[in-house]
């Protein structure tokens, strides 16, 4: 099954998951989870959060930030892929000067 983000409408979620600002993203959702392309504008976050039924992978298009990784904290940046098991917690930052874009996916188990 092809997947054409070009063909969807982007979804503005401000303050996603109690992050700052906004997250732009273009999603498709069914059942078994989520595939999502992102973006997150300079001092944009996605919130902390603890991945109950899913697991989620995310991996950086472009632009630079953090993530909060339970106790730690990773730099990100374009080329990098973040993993988040189920039952761990997580929050993307964008702290750099140019959008961060991303796309992740969260199957849920």
């Amino acid at each position: 099954m092809k997947i054409d983000f070009d063909a969807m409408q982007e979804t503005v979620i401000p303050h996603m998951r109690g992050g700052e600002k906004e997250v732009a993203a273009r999603m498709y959702t069914d059942e078994l989870g989520k595939i999502m392309l992102g973006r997150l504008i300079p001092g944009a976050s996605i919130g902390m959060h603890t991945h109950e039924t899913s697991s989620e992978i995310i991996y950086v298009l472009s632009g630079a930030g953090k993530v909060l990784y339970d106790d730690g904290t990773e730099t990100v940046g374009a080329g990098s892929c973040h993993y988040c098991p189920k039952g761990h917690a997580h929050s993307l930052i964008n702290d750099g000067t140019e959008p961060l874009e991303f796309f992740a996916v969260v199957p849920e188990q």
